[in-house]
């Protein structure tokens, strides 16, 4: 006689890299779309007079709808459903992407990219929560870090089209914002055969469809969970995240997830000019530059991956904050003094890899310290309230770079670092080894350090 196993008992399958394939296309849409303009505003610089708050703006816009689209999606994805709410969400990407080539000015363009970003923010909640509750225990952290990944590959693929659609001409930054459309409408269609989330529907008191989903997928020996694990059937409401202990795990993860992001976007949206100024300045080859060097950034997450699962969440967020912070301090204190690019260089690479590596905890402890009827909803406002951190780093790097000087842009982001690490260290909880009613029941016990130590001594 077969033994029964859950969902989250299952060893990783095609089935699971198939979802992290539909999970993964929100990342790399956000990673792309966020590159794209700063190539486009090199050329339309050369077009249009914008001011450099108009060209904050632009470059703001995106991350400032994300804050509306994370918020109103994540409560729409608890309220209606994983896959209809993702579906949806590629239309509305599909549409204005296209209509970004057809601006006059630029404050067309500036209401065309928040409304995107309102799209963009709400495909992450949606994203993250689909992932969590299809994932094996064993792999969830690796999985759902992974996801991060992509953004890095859409930031440098982003880079690497403008750069090929530099020599169509004056209007060469039209078509590298319209460009977008190819890889939402690929996503569309991929999605399309996807399932729906057996726990949603399971919390939405609709058992026999979530049960049906799980044996067509892994068999009729595989359970969506025991009885001790069953769903509780809640309806959605968008307070409950800040009700019965969670406000402090919302007040965490929003946190940390804004620490990490205000250096991030604030420092990679310019990377190009940034680039210039430490030397790199050739023609065009800060946008190959900056390519390359998303692409080595790609190196901090592999091992970030296997640790995440190995070491735990904690450990891993802490030591990555305070390798950030240290690196941008040095950064900042080198960067008048004429020394080795190499030097530079490979400063810059470890700040970027070790925060590519802290990345993949925003996507890890939203959709893991929370229960389904509100997971959507509280990755959702954590998503939308970090980018309200991205759009001020953004809006203001180019004002401070101006006025104050590279150096101390560093300096502020490092600073900004070394906070995340401070709020790390006294707050991180342990999610490993966890299932998913575990981890998202931490906050009952009242001793979110207590259940930490318990589901690491179950681990051993």
């Amino acid at each position: 006689m077969s033994k029964i196993r859950t969902m989250e008992e299952m060893p990783l399958s095609r089935f699971h890299y198939k979802m992290f394939a539909y999970a993964s296309g929100s990342t790399f849409l956000d990673g792309y779309i966020i590159g794209i303009v700063a190539v486009a505003l090199s050329v339309m610089q050369t077009q249009l007079n914008m001011s450099v708050t108009m060209i904050g703006l632009i470059g703001a816009a995106t991350l400032a709808g994300m804050l509306f689209g994370g918020v109103i999606g994540g409560y729409l994805t608890d309220l209606i459903g994983r896959k209809k709410m993702f579906l949806i969400d590629m239309i509305v990407m599909a549409v204005v992407s296209i209509l970004q080539f057809f601006v006059n000015d630029p404050t067309q363009l500036v209401i065309l990219r928040f409304i995107l970003g309102i799209a963009v923010g709400a495909d992450y909640p949606i994203a993250g929560a689909l992932m969590t509750e299809f994932a094996p225990t064993k792999n969830r952290g690796a999985l759902l870090g992974g996801l991060n990944g992509l953004w890095y590959i859409g930031y440098a693929v982003s880079f690497l089209v403008g750069f090929l659609l530099l020599s169509v001409g004056d209007d060469s930054w039209r078509w590298m914002l319209a460009s977008s459309a190819i890889p939402v409408i690929i996503m569309l269609v991929s999605r399309l055969n996807m399932p729906e989330s057996p726990r949603w529907l399971a919390s939405k008191g609709r058992e026999e469809e979530a049960n049906a989903i799980v044996q067509k997928i892994f068999g009729k020996d595989v359970i969506m969970s025991t009885k001790k694990e069953t769903e509780v059937q809640e309806k959605t409401s968008f307070l409950d995240m800040f009700r019965n202990g969670y406000g402090k795990l919302i007040f965490f993860v929003t946190a940390f997830y804004s620490l990490q992001v205000l250096p991030l976007y604030g420092i990679n949206t310019y990377i190009p000019e940034i680039l210039a100024q430490f030397g790199f300045a050739d023609g065009t080859k800060e946008y190959l530059g900056s390519a390359v060097i998303n692409i080595i950034y790609l190196i901090g997450l592999l091992p970030a991956l296997y640790l995440v699962d190995k070491f735990g969440r904690r450990p891993t967020l802490i030591w990555a904050f305070l390798v950030c912070s240290l690196s941008l301090f040095v950064l900042g204190a080198t960067s008048g003094m004429n020394m080795p690019f190499v030097f530079i260089l490979t400063l810059f690479v470890i700040y970027g890899t070790f925060n590519t590596g802290m990345g993949a905890h925003c996507w890890i402890y939203p959709n893991e310290l929370f229960p389904t009827h509100i997971r959507g909803t509280a990755g959702g406002f954590t998503t939308g309230v970090a980018r309200i951190a991205s759009s001020v780093g953004t809006f203001f790097s180019p004002a401070i770079m101006a006025n104050y000087g590279l150096s101390t842009t560093l300096y502020i982001c490092g600073s900004v670092l070394f906070i995340g690490f401070l709020v790390s260290l006294f707050m991180a909880p342990e999610t490993k080894n966890m299932s998913l009613t575990q981890a998202s029941s931490m906050n009952k016990s009242g001793n979110i350090e207590q259940a930490s130590f318990t589901a690491s001594k179950n681990a051993k």
